[in-house]
């Protein structure tokens, strides 16, 4: 069967106006935005330049993790502190990756292992949109 052009550009036209391919973009959106703040993130860990962190943290972020049983925490701006300027001696044989994302609204979560030829450390995100831009409001992790 052969599609007239005049229904095709009919049966495209309802397509692009119906609620789920519009929800499915704004998700692709969404989804794009929770990615472009977590790969901030491994920008700054793979060079050392905390102008990543700050850009991908909220300024009120937090970061918790447990040490003997107690819980730990600093801010964002502590953690971007940590860094130097210079990617680690070892960047060669650092990996990291992007795990997960999941999108609800304006909340995000994204899971990310960093596997460091001595350690491994899996990133719990918090993320929410702020205006236009997704940033990490909190970080839990597990090394």
């Amino acid at each position: 069967m052969t599609l007239n052009p005049m229904r095709y550009l009919l049966l495209l036209s309802l397509l692009l106006a119906s609620p789920v391919f519009a929800q499915d973009m704004a998700d692709q959106t969404d989804f794009d935005g929770v990615h472009a703040a977590l790969d901030l993130y491994l920008q700054g860990h793979a060079t050392g330049n905390s102008d990543f962190m700050r850009e991908a943290f909220h300024e009120d972020a937090k970061l918790f993790w447990i040490v003997d049983g107690e819980v730990q925490q600093r801010t964002a701006t502590e953690f971007a502190g940590f860094f130097s300027g210079e990617p680690a001696p070892d960047e060669a044989d650092r990996e990291r990756r992007i795990v997960s994302i999941e999108v609800t609204g304006d909340a995000a979560i994204g899971v990310i292992e960093l596997d460091y030829p001595t350690v491994k450390f899996v990133d719990y995100m918090s993320l929410l949109r702020v205006g236009d831009r997704w940033l990490i409001v909190n970080k839990s992790f597990q090394r």
